[in-house]
């Protein structure tokens, strides 16, 4: 929400004085507007606060009736006139206009230049915007927390952070679970809108007024079936805080309800990881960020085993879900093996560590390592315990020869080791700046500068996938041999 005038009235170094207008400095202000134009209306969108020293009325003072007229119409946030620029104090005819048309007039003194106004409104938006993207942040780790109980804590906690009445609705208009409970009864008068939208296919959501109330409803799909709707209402949802938080919620419920059925306590968590293993969730995006917070931090391990999923407690920061005839476990890649030999029946097959973006990798990893495991007889073995792949065939002397001839450009360098571990975080990262970065414990800035200096170095194309494939290889078969 940007500052309102009275935030600007109450800085005080800006020294401001309110002329006119007492009851507008709730108005907020968009922007602000430099001009001396005698007519600068086609100029503004409306929302700004306008700013001139009147150095064009100086020879022959105009018509600041119909000045203000047109500034008010244009439904500006106020006027700023510099005192003591051009004209001593404010003009009393613009002050007399200003009174008549309910426009806020304020008093920008000489000592206050009017960058100054416009840094502080800059200020004050980057702030909103920071504390909007905190809140948000905040709330969607707190709806991620409280899907991990069930669906009916993700809808109260909705309701919590909009400030409004949610409900849980199944596919024929039933409530499930409303927050508050009272708001239950508002059920019956959506079912037309429900069947509008049953009709209109999976995609489809309504905004309806339904008793002196705006209601938004949105279908909670999988799979190109409803399996739910959500509706919300005693609030305005709006803002792309509110928007994304809706959004967070309408996937968390939606994964919930197709993982839930009669006689199952399936968890949000274990659709969560089932999504991730299937890539439905991306990683990268900001949705996926708040999930993360209640997912084990990186880097990560993925087990494998058959059989069902296990029925007791599991400990914290461990996920398991069933996923395409397997039991699948994600857990930090410090988790002790005891653990997945407590968690599954063998055998089992424990990838190697990886980020979030290597999960199918490391599915596939753990699968070889489960076969493995059956093929030998042992409870749980681990990728890195095998000795085929394309890294086993590489971890010879020829591959070892192959890796240091690749990589001689950058040995030879003073700064080798810097620049090898630079180049490992971003290949790791898949080239995410800041994330590789934040690995490393240097700024963004540092790490390009290194890249730059590889990029110089190597012969290759580090935007090839095959080359960049090539290097990561060659790091981790010198990673076998440390």
């Amino acid at each position: 929400m940007p500052p309102t005038l009275g935030a600007l009235l109450r800085t005080p170094s800006l020294r401001l004085r309110l002329l006119t207008g007492q009851d507008r400095t709730h108005r907020q202000v968009e922007w602000v507007a430099v001009s001396e134009l005698a007519d600068p209306t086609p100029y503004l969108a409306g929302g700004e606060l306008v700013l001139t020293t009147g150095v064009r009325w100086v020879e022959r003072l105009p018509d600041l009736r119909a000045y203000v007229r047109r500034l008010a119409e244009r439904d500006i946030a106020g006027i700023g006139f510099g005192a003591a620029v051009n004209f001593d104090r404010t003009p009393e005819e613009l002050r007399a206009a200003a009174e008549e048309f309910g426009v806020a007039l304020v008093e920008v003194g000489r000592e206050t230049p009017f960058m100054a106004v416009g840094k502080e409104v800059s200020r004050l938006l980057a702030k909103e915007e920071y504390e909007g993207l905190s809140r948000a942040f905040t709330a969607q780790r707190e709806l991620t927390r409280a899907a991990l109980t069930g669906a009916p804590a993700v809808v109260d906690r909705l309701a919590r952070e909009l400030g409004g009445w949610v409900l849980l609705l199944s596919p024929d208009g039933t409530v499930r679970h409303a927050a508050p409970s009272s708001a239950a009864v508002r059920a019956p008068g959506l079912a037309a809108e429900l069947s509008r939208l049953r009709a209109a296919g999976p995609r489809a959501s309504v905004s309806v007024a339904s008793a002196g109330d705006r209601v938004s409803v949105q279908p909670l799909t999988t799979g190109g079936r409803a399996r739910g709707f959500l509706a919300i209402g005693g609030v305005r949802v709006s803002g792309s805080d509110d928007r994304t938080l809706v959004n967070a919620a309408v996937s968390l419920l939606s994964l919930e309800l197709e993982r839930s059925s009669p006689g199952r306590g399936s968890r949000v968590r274990a659709g969560v990881l089932s999504a991730l293993l299937d890539g439905a969730l991306d990683p990268l995006h900001p949705g996926a960020a708040a999930l993360r917070t209640v997912l084990p931090a990186e880097p990560v391990v993925v087990a494998v085993a058959e059989g069902a999923d296990p029925d007791g407690p599991l400990p914290e920061g461990v996920l398991v879900t069933a996923h395409e005839g397997r039991t699948v476990v994600l857990a930090a890649a410090d988790t002790e093996e005891s653990v997945f030999g407590e968690l599954l029946a063998g055998p089992v097959g424990l990838s190697a560590p990886v980020g979030y973006t290597d999960l199918a990798a490391a599915r596939s990893q753990a699968e070889r390592a489960r076969a493995a495991s059956a093929e030998d007889g042992d409870p749980l073995r681990r990728f890195d315990q095998l000795p085929g792949g394309l890294l086993g065939l590489l971890d010879t002397p020829a591959g070892a020869r192959m890796a240091d001839d690749l990589l001689a450009p950058i040995d030879e360098q003073r700064a080798a080791p810097e620049l090898l571990a630079s180049l490992r975080a971003y290949l790791a990262a898949s080239g995410r700046w800041d994330a590789a970065a934040e690995q490393l414990g240097v700024h963004r800035h540092t790490l390009r500068y290194r890249m730059r200096r590889i990029r110089e170095l190597l012969p290759g194309n580090l935007d090839d996938p095959d080359h960049r494939t090539e290097l990561w290889i060659a790091l981790r078969v010198r990673e076998g041999r440390s």
